[in-house]
């Protein structure tokens, strides 16, 4: 197809939103959704489009769609035109002393120790016809929940995730979500008190030669503490494994089980004075831990209200971020 400028005076400025959508979810019946619009109603505006701009724009790829060089290119300009649009047409429009939203998070429970009295207090005071849902973390990657409209905000530790959206970033494409650092999070090697360990040196031979409890969302017996040690030719014993910190802290408090907390939930507990905390004997990478939403959900005013608020009751918690 022969590219040729498009005419703005005829272009239906619609068309824009549909392709919008479509870049977002990479399937046009996803798209169609989002914008209660039927399915063949989508491709004949993705259609209109392509006539319009000379350029076929997506291809089928498997079940979705695959963008050309020239969507790609074009998506950021025409999202962001859009979301400052429908900003600058709607500015205000949620009240937090007037709402009723119910908003769906899904973090661990040691985040949420720390975090959610915080955010109670901010809509106590603010917002108080708002609620909040807390669901448990179960995956370092909860981009399909957030996609499928199971969850508003997602709180976490999520590496994989981040990287693959600052690739994305570097090739040029616009990624279908976005996020915002919240804290980094010191994590320590806890035990019981009176535990062989608990004094005298803390070696890695040592360590490596205790038997562990591994806290791990998905249930996989492989964490961030295992890829540290394997980088270092070792690994450890993991008799345990759970998908909550303070059943970790529980279980340790009564065997002879290590376990690798995050520094600032041991307090929180009402066990440290039954936990001893001891530093790592190996270097591991930091915690960055982040708020993860879905970019269709980015400039609507109630939501920039919820990450403002997580954002608030995570510097309170934790301090600002560095």
């Amino acid at each position: 197809m022969v590219m040729r400028p498009p005419n703005f005076r005829t272009l239906d400025l619609n068309l824009l939103r549909v392709f919008d959508q479509v870049m977002a979810e990479r399937n046009l019946t996803r798209a169609g959704h989002n914008l209660a619009m039927t399915q063949p109603a989508v491709s004949n505006a993705l259609n209109r489009l392509r006539e319009a701009l000379g350029d076929k724009l997506v291809t089928r790829s498997g079940y979705g769609i695959e963008p050309t060089a020239r969507a790609l290119a074009l998506w950021p300009s025409v999202s962001d035109a859009l979301r400052q649009l429908e900003v600058s047409l709607a500015p205000g429009d949620f009240v937090a002393s007037e709402a009723g939203n119910t908003f769906v998070l899904a973090m661990a429970d040691a985040t949420a120790a720390e975090l959610m009295p915080g955010l109670v207090e901010i809509i106590e005071k603010d917002a108080p016809g708002v609620s909040m849902r807390v669901l448990p973390l179960t995956t370092r990657d909860p981009r399909r929940l957030l996609d499928e409209g199971q969850m508003d905000l997602a709180v976490g530790f999520f590496p994989a995730v981040l990287a693959d959206l600052v690739s994305q970033a570097q090739s040029g494409s616009m990624a279908a979500f976005d996020h915002q650092r919240l804290y980094d999070g010191v994590y320590v090697c806890v035990m019981r008190k009176g535990h062989p360990l608990a004094s005298g040196p803390m070696t890695l031979k040592r360590y490596c030669a205790a038997h562990h409890l591994l806290v791990s969302f998905s249930g996989r017996p492989f964490g961030f503490v295992d890829e540290a040690l394997a980088s270092l030719g070792k690994k450890r014993r993991i008799v345990l494994t759970v998908n909550q910190f303070f059943t970790a802290g529980r279980v340790v408090s009564a065997s002879d089980l290590l376990t690798v907390l995050p520094r600032h939930f041991v307090g929180v507990t009402g066990m440290a004075d039954e936990l001893v905390m001891r530093e790592l004997p190996f270097d591991v990478p930091p915690v960055h831990v982040d708020s993860l939403w879905h970019r269709r959900q980015g400039q609507r005013s109630d939501h920039a209200w919820l990450r403002l608020a997580v954002a608030a009751a995570s510097a309170k918690a934790f301090g600002p971020v560095r």
